[in-house]
């Protein structure tokens, strides 16, 4: 099982990141805008269109608070296991470290999602960078 894993640094208080993580509805307005085009809610799942056209349906499996932790699993005819966790820890004062990894089979598809992590990334820097500034 490939383990992809992203550490992303945010210019923005630690809980003005987690309030956009946590807000599983609208990562296509407050955190990956642009990367993500779409997201609606579908019961404990939120069904999300990127902007290449692809379309997922992420469903909810964790959302905690305390450890500002978030955690979501696909599963459909590309992946047979895909398990994502998003973490949000404090960077000093008033910065945040976004710690994303993603467990995904089969192996073969490890570099397109890698490679649409690093989009994300940037994306969610944009989106959060400038909330900060």
């Amino acid at each position: 099982m490939a383990s992809i894993h992203k550490d992303i640094p945010i210019d923005a208080h630690p809980d003005d990141v987690w309030s956009a993580v946590r807000d599983f509805g609208a990562v296509h307005t407050r955190l990956a805008p642009g990367f993500v085009i779409d997201s609606r809610l579908d019961g404990d799942a939120r069904i999300v269109t990127f902007a290449n056209g692809t379309v997922a349906r992420e469903v909810l499996v964790d959302c905690d608070d305390s450890r500002r932790r978030l955690v979501y699993a696909i599963a459909n005819e590309r992946v047979s296991h895909y398990s994502a966790s998003v973490q949000v820890v404090a960077d000093g004062e008033a910065r945040s470290r976004l710690i994303w990894i993603v467990d995904v089979l089969p192996n073969a598809i490890a570099p397109y999602v890698d490679g649409q992590m690093d989009l994300g990334a940037q994306a969610v820097q944009k989106a959060l960078n400038r909330r900060a500034a």
